[in-house]
């Protein structure tokens, strides 16, 4: 199939966004599809060292498009990127128009930015059209900030504001109208889409990840208390003001437990105060940010992995985690609530519950895993096969299935 492929941001080797447009590329091509990929001109040097890396023949082409120059200014320091990025999608319609009139593409997927919120006019060529998946409707519900800081209460309700807005955005509506195939990265990104195209709407995580042999776990002395670890950015949407109270409720009756919070960020001073006026000094351990290639001892000194957030899109960090064996207790929100299942650990349920009633939820599922060590053990080997449905290649051969 002849395939183009948009995907604003795509850079091999980088994470994030880029590093989901460069792996539809590569696994699309990768499954004999002639893929095509409409990109910035600014990524083409590190996409052209990336070709070079490319074993074999099947691999992707890029057609390459940019705003003009004096446009970069606007965008710098991200005070404009939401309109340099509408302009560069309406340039790039009239790039892709002129490849479809000599290629003729038989399908156009718009993978990058990664946005619910933000439009794309490629649907409008007369070609099937699939878009996403996309995240951005992921929402925090009042009843459950209770317990944010000044500044998070500030961001939340912000983007509560632009996300109520560009549901009545034209073009949005019409980008969900022409898509022939919708994807989003939760639930409640699905209700982000207008009723009229939810039927053709899926859940489908944005990210991917690829496994590798893992580490054996490691033999700690019996006897230690239950180690817990967080890893990731210091935000109260990631739910330590849920997380922290439930983890003194079950350190009340464990006294050798311990949580260790891997990370830095806004929040850090304001999660400082809470582990001490909940009188955790001395169970929570706080380490910086660490090399990816080091992470993997990290993991494996300890039994497992707490993310409480709120609202995650995707959640790589948690698959990482369950690579390396750890079971998971989160929430049931955002891709975390994707990922974990039971044979994995436990996502503990928000809908209708209340902050006492979360947290009371959180504690009671670090009591269930600290009791019950073979239940532990299980989840370990569990959390190590779910990973396996959150590959790259599956996921992209099972949204091109559903073509």
């Amino acid at each position: 199939m002849r395939i183009l492929l948009s995907a604003y941001a795509c850079e091999p080797g980088v994470g994030s966004e880029p590093e989901v447009g460069w792996r539809w590329a590569v696994e699309l091509a990768g499954l004999g599809h002639e893929v095509w990929v409409l990109t910035r001109t600014n990524n083409r040097p590190a996409i052209e060292k990336g070709l070079a890396t490319l074993a074999g023949d099947a691999k992707p082409r890029f057609l390459y498009y940019d705003l003009p120059g004096w446009a970069g200014w606007w965008k710098k320091g991200r005070r404009g990127i939401h309109l340099y990025y509408l302009l560069w999608q309406w340039g790039a319609r009239r790039v892709a128009q002129a490849a479809h009139a000599e290629i003729r593409f038989e399908r156009i997927h718009h993978v990058t930015l990664v946005s619910a919120r933000q439009p794309s006019f490629l649907g409008s060529l007369g070609v099937p059209f699939a878009f996403g998946p996309a995240g951005g409707g992921e929402r925090a519900p009042f009843r459950l900030r209770v317990g944010y800081g000044a500044r998070a209460w500030v961001e939340e309700l912000l983007r509560d504001g632009l996300n109520a807005l560009v549901r009545f955005d034209p073009l949005l509506r019409r980008t969900y109208r022409a898509a022939r195939q919708i994807y989003v990265t939760s639930a409640e990104s699905r209700r982000f889409v207008p009723a009229r195209d939810r039927a053709k709407t899926a859940i489908s995580l944005a990210i991917g990840f690829d496994v590798a042999a893992p580490s054996p776990p490691a033999v700690r002395p019996s006897g230690d208390g239950l180690r817990l670890l967080y890893v990731g950015r210091f935000l109260d949407l990631k739910g330590m003001h849920l997380g922290l109270p439930a983890f003194a409720a079950f350190a009340g009756a464990n006294p050798e437990a311990r949580l260790t919070l891997l990370g830095d960020g806004p929040d850090k001073t304001h999660w400082q105060r809470m582990v001490e006026r909940l009188g955790l000094t001395g169970k929570v351990i706080w380490r910086d940010w660490t090399a990816r290639e080091k992470l993997d001892a990290v993991y494996a000194e300890h039994d497992l992995f707490f993310f409480p957030s709120l609202r995650d899109s995707g959640g790589l960090v948690v698959l990482e985690a369950m690579a390396q064996g750890l079971p998971v207790v989160c929430l049931d929100r955002g891709g975390p609530g994707v990922i974990v299942d039971a044979s994995a650990g436990r996502a503990v349920g928000t809908e209708g519950r209340d902050r006492k009633a979360v947290i009371a939820g959180l504690a009671e599922a670090l009591g269930e895993l600290e009791r019950d060590p073979a239940l532990r053990a299980r989840l370990s080997e569990g959390a190590r096969a779910r990973v396996h449905a959150f590959t790259w290649a599956e996921k992209v051969a099972r949204i091109m299935a559903e073509a």
